[in-house]
């Protein structure tokens, strides 16, 4: 996982959104426009309540004009409704278009983001949490479309209004014009330090939240064990720490805000105080007109809800700014463990032959090996143990097979082709995989053996039940076959969901069948049944075993000794006790004699 900086991104925040709008830039340049349109429209109205005052109330001829251009006043009145309804259609369509677009991007986004988690590799998953991945994929990308949809034409908005009724005010008399707009450096000074101030505050304010969603996540996928050491009200204490952490920086973030509003407010209520002082006197001594009184009177607020808008603009792009953050991070991330160039898309099964060469191996993280210059070779078809004390390198041997994660130093063959040479689709099609901690989805037993393939007949499911000794409990169940099994199998025990699994592993028919210690919680009979099932599979596959049981491990072809990361014996079942070593030790504990 590449941690990359914002300077190091391939794009900027806004090229990045405008990457994503792919299909409705277009609709969005046209929104941008409206918003352009809709808000210099709306100098329209005091211009007319202007020509109005002037012409038919204040001027010198206004008695005259209301008996001779009455055409006129009506004129004037139907613009004013017109424009104003004109306006109204076109704020509508704008903010139909605006939801779209963001709605669109938004759509596009998630995918995008969703299909780079999915294809990362186990340092990815090691490094982030699953609460954080999923307030990246939820609330960050709210904010993302909030930047979309209102952020950006709020802004558009604020800049076009404000622009627009300064220019017009200068066409009207530009010393009136100057003393409003003298008071707009003291509000952009103000929004520039809250801008400082509170931008880090959101970035912490994102923290905070993600790390209440992980306490969530984490509580409620660990509610058994909770319930088991009765630690609910420790759970809950917990929780209510991380939410007053999040409360209160949420209180902090808007304090900066509530604390810097005032001054804006300050100094934005002194537009009608300049407007009545200094244009009454310009009105006094003949430098405005009535109507120019009364239109740039009724356009004071046109220069005050800009300069009011700009603190909530600026806070909104902050949150953007951390949201968006988290969510590049992803988007622009890449897994270490990917298809090589020319990498071979191997459709047919392997024949099954695996090879280590001075296999080493050691995490990121770590600084001592966890395999050190493993090599055997296991031929087609065969059936190989491993076993070995726990922390002893066996799970991640291998992990190494399906290219879960990198040989440090090394080779790895399957039909004597480096595994990097295959394609990760095709390498891990023909791989089995049966792990000892059981992962089953909320969907029916059925559906949860052919996840693997989900074109597989009901017979050839309830064959690959029948092998894993899960067909007669299936059977019993409810519902059968159909019967939906909680959340990661709640309801099921250890056994059946281990059986469920191995059932999952082997409806695909694989090359290699990898078990991982995956029958240590069912019975010695159910376990005597699996193995004679394995024996007389009715398609070749080449099986890895980790056992930690000598029953388990018995019949294998070959039993692979393993301790601190190195073999150190291998052989079969009774070469092995002759030889009186560390797995004649294991015998003699397991089954209290040879």
């Amino acid at each position: 996982m590449n941690r990359k900086s914002e300077q190091k991104y391939p794009l900027g925040r806004i090229a990045w959104l405008w990457e994503n709008m792919k299909g409705v830039r277009f609709l969005y340049v046209i929104a941008l426009a409206g918003t352009l349109v809709y808000n210099i429209m709306q100098l329209t109205v005091p211009y007319f309540s202007g020509r109005i005052v002037d012409t038919f109330l204040s001027g010198p001829d206004a008695a005259e004009n209301i008996a001779t251009k009455q055409d006129l006043f009506y004129t004037l009145l139907v613009c004013m409704v017109g424009f104003t309804l004109l306006r109204v259609v076109i704020v509508y369509l704008d903010c139909m278009a605006y939801e779209r677009v963001s709605q669109k991007a938004l759509y596009r986004i998630r995918n995008f983001l969703y299909d780079k988690i999915q294809r990362q590799d186990m340092t990815f998953y090691s490094t982030y949490r699953t609460g954080d991945l999923m307030t990246r994929v939820t609330g960050d990308l709210d904010a993302v479309r909030h930047m979309i949809a209102w952020v950006v034409r709020a802004l558009i908005e604020a800049f076009s209004l404000f622009t627009a009724t300064a220019v017009y005010f200068i066409v009207i008399n530009w010393k009136m014009a100057l003393a409003l707009l003298a008071i707009a450096p003291l509000v952009f000074i103000t929004i520039y330090r809250f801008r400082r101030r509170v931008a880090p505050m959101h970035a912490q304010l994102r923290e905070k939240f993600a790390q209440m969603n992980t306490i969530a996540q984490e509580n409620i996928a660990g509610n058994r064990v909770v319930k088991a050491f009765a630690r609910e009200e420790f759970e809950e204490d917990k929780f209510d720490r991380a939410n007053t952490e999040y409360r209160d920086t949420n209180k902090a973030t808007a304090m900066v805000w509530i604390r810097t509003q005032p001054f804006v407010e300050s100094f934005v209520n002194l537009l009608p105080v300049v407007m009545l002082a200094v244009g009454g006197i310009f009105l006094i001594n003949g430098g405005l007109t009535m109507g120019e009184y009364v239109t740039i009177s009724g356009l004071i607020w046109a220069i005050a809800n800009p300069m009011r808008m700009m603190g909530n603009i600026l806070n909104e792009f902050q949150r953007f700014s951390a949201a968006s953050n988290k969510v590049m991070e992803i988007y622009y991330s890449e897994a270490k463990i990917h298809d090589q160039p020319g990498a071979i898309d191997h459709t047919e099964h392997f024949n099954g032959k695996i090879e280590f060469r001075n296999v080493s191996f050691s995490y990121e993280d770590g600084d001592m090996p966890v395999l050190n210059d493993i090599s055997f070779v296991i031929e087609p078809q065969q059936t190989v143990a491993i076993m070995g004390e726990t922390g002893c390198g066996k799970t991640t041997l291998i992990n190494l097979i399906p290219r879960f994660h990198e040989v440090s130093s090394g080779e790895i063959l399957i039909d004597d082709v480096p595994v990097q040479d295959y394609t990760l689709h095709s390498l891990r099609k023909n791989i089995g995989l049966a792990n000892q901690d059981v992962l089953l989805y909320s969907d029916t037993i059925e559906g949860n053996i052919a996840y693997g393939d989900t074109n597989l007949t009901q017979r050839e499911v309830e064959k690959s039940a029948r092998y894993s000794a899960a067909a007669d409990f299936i059977s019993r169940m409810p519902e059968g076959y159909d019967t939906v099994v909680g959340e990661r199998g709640v309801g099921l025990s250890g056994g059946q969901k281990q059986r469920i699994s191995l059932a999952r592993a082997l409806a695909v028919k694989p090359s290699i069948l990898i078990l991982d210690d995956t029958t240590s919680a069912v019975d010695m009979e159910t376990e005597k049944e699996i193995q004679d099932s394995l024996r007389h599979l009715e398609f070749p596959s080449t099986k890895l075993i980790i056992a930690q049981r000598i029953s388990t491990a018995r019949t294998a072809d070959c039993i692979m000794m393993m301790r601190d990361g190195r073999i150190v014996e291998s052989g079969t079942h009774d070469e092995l006790v002759a030889l009186g070593g560390y797995y004649s030790e294991l015998v003699r504990l397991q089954e209290g004699g040879i």
